[in-house]
């Protein structure tokens, strides 16, 4: 445990960082789990919206620096083709 007053608050601004971010990765976890599910069922309609859904997850995870630009390039590139593939 920290003894200075200075390292106590960081302790306590890194929890909160921790739990945001956490918060953040399960929901774009279950958006992605969503469209991955509907191009299962092969539900266009669905897989769409989920789709919209899912990308802009991943965008904001980029903003807020839980996700690195390039993988979630890499990511939306795939779900974009999957979701093409299925027209």
């Amino acid at each position: 445990m920290p003894n200075i007053k200075s390292a106590k608050k960081r302790v306590k601004v890194i929890a909160v960082k921790t739990l945001r971010n956490k918060v953040i990765k399960s929901a774009l976890k279950t958006s992605i789990r969503k469209y991955e599910a509907a191009l299962a069922d092969g539900n266009k309609e669905l897989a769409a919206a989920t789709y919209r859904e899912a990308v802009a997850k991943i965008d904001k995870a980029v903003a807020k620096g839980i996700m690195h630009k390039n993988t979630a390039a890499r990511r939306k590139s795939r779900f974009t083709r999957l979701l093409n593939a299925m027209a």
